[in-house]
């Protein structure tokens, strides 16, 4: 059965895959092991979901450079990678021209070799820091989330925290000389409402955990989600700074994404007051 709007929607996807701004070899191959036919079918599913099913609103999106190196860096929210998912999507189907973000995928995906490949040509990285430096070096954007694996843990009471941020990121923006652009996502807590993290059962599958929702698996709930963008905030430095100035610089950027985060929580409020006074 195929999914109401899908056949305009994968006409609009190859269009915005064509119209990046990449250089793909004459087999619609990236430097990187992009695959333009895998972009299309594995992105298609996800913006569908971006449109149809959680209606993602995007604000602030003018603050993603048009073109050249910057690193998107934001929170995470919910169990499984669906932020990353929907500001993939946003990039692309929002942006004009489109751009595509591109993530270093979490490691545990190297045990399972075909995700890693499909990862891969999707346009997701796994490996080296090294890799997502030469890829800002490309002029590329980079989508990252300083919490990592931890960030994903949250339990439904807690997703609207941060916990502590890595800061390998501020050390590659500084010696990429590259924007970072925050950005808060928000409802993806309430879309999958994690009430406990199942360790044993998780690292059974490859996995550092399995999310337990209410209804047991972490399927999501057709819930509004937000994607709130920040100012860039531009970092002088090489990269090879002494750890307290770094800490500075990632206190400074889970600051901007802590705004962000609380500026998005009054939005969606003030949304669901008003939806609530319409309501006969």
């Amino acid at each position: 059965m195929q999914l109401a709007g899908a056949g305009s929607l994968h006409a609009e996807l190859e269009d915005r895959i064509e119209r990046l701004e990449i250089p793909w070899s004459s087999f619609g191959f990236d430097p990187y092991g992009a695959s333009k036919r895998h972009l299309v079918r594995t992105l298609l599913p996800f913006c569908w979901a971006y449109r149809h099913y959680f209606g993602v609103r995007v604000h602030g999106l003018a603050n993603v450079p048009a073109r050249g190196r910057a690193m998107l860096v934001g929170n995470h929210s919910g169990g499984i990678a669906l932020d990353a998912a929907m500001v993939i999507a946003a990039m692309l189907l929002e942006l004009d021209p489109p751009r595509l973000a591109q993530g270093m995928a979490d490691r545990f995906l190297g045990r399972w070799p075909f995700l890693a490949l499909l990862a891969q040509r999707s346009g997701q990285l796994t490996g080296l820091p090294e890799h997502a430096l030469r890829l800002l070096h490309d002029e590329r954007l980079l989508l990252v989330f300083p919490e990592g694996a931890h960030g994903t843990e949250k339990l439904y009471r807690e997703r609207y925290s941060l916990v502590d941020f890595g800061t390998g990121f501020v050390r590659l923006a500084l010696a990429a000389r590259a924007p970072i652009v925050p950005f808060a996502f928000l409802g993806g807590g309430e879309a999958i409402p994690t009430v406990a993290n199942a360790y044993k059962l998780g690292q059974r599958f490859g996995a550092p955990y399995l999310p337990l929702t209410p209804w047991v698996l972490p399927l999501p709930l057709p819930v509004r989600l937000d994607i709130h963008v920040g100012e860039p905030v531009e970092l002088r430095g090489t990269g090879d700074e002494d750890d307290d100035v770094v800490a500075a610089h990632v206190e400074r950027v889970k600051l901007a994404i802590a705004g962000l985060i609380a500026h998005g929580k009054r939005v969606r409020r003030a949304g669901a007051a008003r939806g609530a006074g319409q309501a006969p």
